[in-house]
């Protein structure tokens, strides 16, 4: 894919930025960490050459300088509330979330649990994390929150909050996800800050929107497009266009909220009226770093289509509702997108029907489309990824890369343990090549253009399960789905 984004360039400026603002704040400031700290693939995706792990480049950038809390609600921990991507919950993610933080030379200081009502689990998810160290802090639920300003704003509101000490200029809270109650533990941190004669400051850091490109760029759109579900809409931030005369891009929740918090803001600060925007509040030059807008808006407008397949495919399982889907065809419908705009999909689908099977098509950096359907021996993502290290070493097609000595053994062991299908998945048969590549040197050589699928578009004819799916991401594809079950019955995992 063409490079539209630098990277080098955005952490540069990134930053200097966050320098200038601890230091309008007298050397203090409590940073609010939206999105994905690691992993962040929608921008990488979006935004090609953005790195999936640049914000914690950037951390790095303030290694010395900066220490990490961790928030956490405690209602999702009661709900046993499961992070989608990795299918992981919450809890067990703040562990993973440190873990990760911690191998990159960052200092934790703490998780702090937002919503705390005497909820059993989240008193054992308190004893978890002192028997691993972790110093932990509770804060509880606010009547009138956020409109009660008066009571928020005093000792029976964020003064019930325990204290965080921290001794670094730059506070980075982050979450395992939305809704864990970063801004409010920031606020409430600032609350006995000033209580304790300690001047500190707020600034938020997220990615998208991008407040600095058009509104309806297909960068800022496909972040619409990611967040149907929950019924964000990029918006003109009237309160900036107001105080400056200048059109940025903010979103539905941060304008709403806004005069909440700067009213909250203002009476922590005693008077002062530091913000007069939320996009006053952001920290996020990522704009700045777009260098090819072509690229970028190809790029997001694949995100798009790729979104609407998503939703589609979680309504069948019954994870998203029609709404979600209406939302993500007409973010297409507004950029003039349609199934056309994404090739494999046709490519996909005329295999499948030709053949009668599920079938899947990818589609290489030069433009060449590599097919797999399904058979008895193997699954269609497992014909797919190794007809397409063929095309890629350039082998002929009846080229046999797997030995039946390696395969056999596999095949007939599945069938020993009754799985419910012998038929090898993609994991398998990688596993089987690897093996094989020990002896083979075509197999070898094959192998070793694994790398040169990341950021390829596939399509499938149906959906893959849920291993499979994964195992396709974790190559870098980027994958889109018919809403179909691969057969006639109702059970799909």
């Amino acid at each position: 894919m063409k490079k539209g984004f630098d990277n080098k360039l955005y952490i540069e400026k990134q930053t200097k930025h966050i320098k200038e603002r601890i230091q309008q704040f007298e050397g203090k400031l409590y940073l609010e960490f939206g999105g994905k700290l690691f992993d962040d693939h929608h921008a990488s995706r979006v935004l090609p050459g953005f790195d999936v792990n640049g914000k914690i480049r950037l951390l790095q950038e303030f290694k010395d300088q900066a220490e990490i809390i961790v928030c956490i609600n405690a209602n999702d921990i009661e709900k046993n509330k499961v992070r989608a991507d990795i299918g992981i919950t919450y809890d067990m993610e703040c562990f993973r979330l440190i873990d990760k933080l911690r191998e990159m030379g960052l200092y934790i200081n703490s998780v702090v649990i937002t919503q705390y009502s005497n909820q059993s689990s989240t008193d054992k998810f308190r004893k978890k994390l002192a028997a691993r160290g972790i110093n932990s802090y509770l804060h509880y639920p606010i009547a009138g929150y956020p409109a009660n300003v008066d009571l928020i704003v005093s000792d029976e509101g964020y003064g019930k909050n325990d204290y965080v000490e921290t001794t670094r200029p730059l506070v980075v809270i982050t979450a395992p996800g939305p809704c864990s109650g970063k801004l409010a533990t920031c606020l409430s941190q600032l609350y006995h800050e000033y209580k304790r004669g300690i001047n500190a400051g707020y600034a938020k850091f997220e990615t998208f929107p991008i407040w600095n490109i058009p509104l309806k760029h297909p960068v800022n759109l496909a972040y619409e497009s990611a967040t149907a579900d929950l019924k964000d809409v990029n918006m003109i931030d009237p309160w900036h266009l107001e105080a400056y005369e200048k059109t940025t891009v903010n979103y539905n929740r941060d304008i709403e909220a806004f005069p909440v918090v700067r009213t909250i803001l203002n009476k922590i600060m005693d008077g002062k009226d530091i913000y007069k925007s939320p996009t006053d509040m952001g920290v996020n030059m990522a704009g700045y770093a777009i260098v090819d807008d072509e690229a970028v808006r190809a790029a997001a407008n694949q995100e798009i289509i790729r979104r609407f397949y998503k939703a589609r495919c979680d309504q069948k399982l019954g994870l998203a509702d029609q709404d979600t889907v209406d939302r993500c065809e007409l973010i297409m419908n507004q950029v003039n997108l349609s199934e056309e705009d994404r090739p494999v999909i046709k490519v996909a689908n005329e295999k499948a029907a030709e053949k009668g099977v599920p079938a899947i098509a990818l589609q290489l950096d030069d433009g060449t489309t590599v097919t797999g359907r399904s058979s008895e021996l193997m699954t269609a993502a497992s014909a797919l990824i190794l007809n397409t290290l063929k095309k890629l070493a350039d082998f002929p097609d009846d080229l046999l890369l797997l030995a039946s000595a390696v395969l056999d053994p596999i095949f007939n062991l599945k069938k020993e343990l009754k799985y419910d299908s012998a038929t090898l998945t993609l994991e398998e048969v990688l596993l089987a090549l690897s093996v094989c590549a020990a002896t083979s040197d075509s197999a070898k050589k094959a192998l070793s253009y694994i790398g040169n699928l990341k950021g390829c578009e596939a399509h499938s004819s149906c959906m893959l399960t849920s291993a499979e799916d994964r195992f396709m991401r974790s190559l870098g594809i980027n994958l889109t789905c018919e809403p179909k079950f691969p057969g006639t019955g109702i059970y799909f995992n």
